[in-house]
């Protein structure tokens, strides 16, 4: 009877899941699909907890859905896959292909160790697979625009068909999932496929008419707050614009845009994939950077949520409070840790991925050269966030700020971005400004601009 393996990764999902069709193709109608996901130290190790307990909880949601026949291992791949194919007697092994550079040679790896056992792979977690949409000439876009009218021009499949007839074994040995790590009160989306796909349903008939506005506000319930379940594979970007179908309007054209920038990401990544974590402008590699004891100060204050820019705070007390950032503030806190208190994009962007539910490492590492100045932005480096102008557009009530900084909970909205005009002064228990935002604005354009006179 013919067995196929089917390896989940970043598809932890039954619906639209085009892998899962080929499994079920190769093992026939007599033959069984044997689920597994492995436990990759390489991988899971270096997440931080929210990813951790967010994983565990959408694999324990597919484990229910797949009646309990899901098998977890934990190990090189490339030992592991070969020897699970050996012990089932599975003639091929299936997943969705992974466009990471990791992934990549994880998977060059695990062929190889397969040796005459197939490993296919079929579909991949973006609409349009990193490195199919290039220029004319063939070259990759490194400018977003560009990139998304090519890319909607380039258009993407519809979602695959959801069986209902895969035989999926059961009784295969499965070894316990790591210990759930404790996150102190740190609240996360509930896990898992349902769940993703109420969440969309929410968001499409809730609340997408008006998210050409409401995606930048972040005081209110604006955006769709998928980005987990996009980064896990809960649910498929084809879902949603399969839904879209025939919708118009500039709030669909926004939300479709942010799903292209997560393909462009991609995209970049796949291409240069020292882009993880070396700048795409590498000219900009000798900006000047702050150290020492006072930098490191203001680095914990801004970690900590104490900056004294209640924008800032907000940002990262949210951070800490449900492993996840507004995206607009996303921006703002990026831009201050960079260009008011000097510090690499690459600290940033590591402090975040420890923190985020949704951390994506092309997405996050790109976002944050992005705002940096060293990445795929066509502006140059001297975009520089005003925390203080940011909120009042972006919070003008100071909803946000309020629900994050409950010490400025009883400031008059005009005072809230500012405590430091309110009649009575700053608030007790928050901390004045770390730094004057001006001074230290000019301070990062200096810098900028002796560089470039190299």
């Amino acid at each position: 009877m013919p067995t196929a393996l089917l390896w989940f990764r970043r598809d932890l999902r039954l619906g639209d899941h085009p892998a899962l069709l080929a499994a079920r193709d190769a093992a026939g109608p007599d033959g069984d699909v044997v689920p597994v996901f492995v436990f990759d130290d390489r991988l899971y190790d270096p997440s931080g907890n929210p990813r951790r307990r967010f994983l565990l909880d959408c694999l324990a949601a597919l484990d229910a859905d797949l009646g309990g026949a899901l098998v977890l291992r934990r190990g090189d791949p490339a030992r592991v896959l070969p020897d699970l194919a050996a012990e089932v007697g599975a003639t091929s092994v299936h997943g969705s292909a992974d466009a990471g550079p990791y992934g990549r040679r994880r998977d060059a790896a695990v062929e190889r160790a397969l040796g005459d056992v197939p490993l296919v792979r079929t579909g991949s977690p973006y609409l349009v697979t990193p490195g199919r949409v290039t220029k004319r000439d063939g070259t990759p876009f490194q400018v977003f625009s560009p990139f998304a009218r090519a890319w909607r021009e380039h258009g993407w499949r519809a979602p695959a068909a959801s069986p209902d007839d895969v035989r999926w074994r059961t009784g295969v040995r499965s070894d316990a999932p790591p210990p759930a790590p404790e996150l102190g009160g740190v609240a996360l989306p509930p896990a898992g496929e349902a769940a993703a796909l109420a969440a969309w349903a929410r968001f499409r008939d809730e609340r997408l008419t008006g998210y050409a506005e409401g995606r930048n506000t972040p005081g209110t319930s604006g955006t769709s707050r998928l980005s987990a379940y996009l980064k896990y594979g809960c649910i498929h970007p084809r879902t949603l614009v399969a839904d879209l179908a025939g919708e118009q309007g500039e709030s669909v054209r926004r939300y479709t845009d942010e799903l292209a920038w997560r393909d462009f990401y991609a995209d970049v990544l796949w291409h240069r994939p020292e882009s993880a974590r070396e700048y795409l402008k590498p000219e900009l590699r000798a900006m000047g950077y702050d150290s020492g004891p006072d930098a490191d100060q203001l680095v914990a204050a801004w970690k900590a949520g104490r900056t004294g820019f209640p924008i800032v705070d907000a940002g990262m007390r949210q951070l800490l409070g449900e492993a996840y950032v507004h995206n607009r503030v996303r921006m703002i806190v990026a831009s201050f840790l960079v260009k008011d208190l000097h510090q690499e994009w690459t600290l940033g962007a590591k402090y975040f991925m420890e923190h985020l539910v949704d951390g994506d490492l092309a997405s996050n590492n790109h976002g944050w050269q992005w705002v940096a100045g060293t990445g795929t932005d066509a502006s140059p480096y001297y975009r520089v966030f005003n925390p203080i102008t940011q909120g009042k557009k972006f919070d003008p009530d100071g909803a946000y700020v309020k629900r994050w900084v409950p010490e400025l909970r009883d400031l008059d909205p005009k005072h809230v971005h500012e405590p430091w005009t309110a009649p009575g002064g700053i608030p007790a228990g928050y901390p004045g400004p770390v730094v004057d935002h001006a001074h230290e604005r000019q301070v990062a354009l200096d810098r900028f601009t002796r560089l470039r006179g190299r």
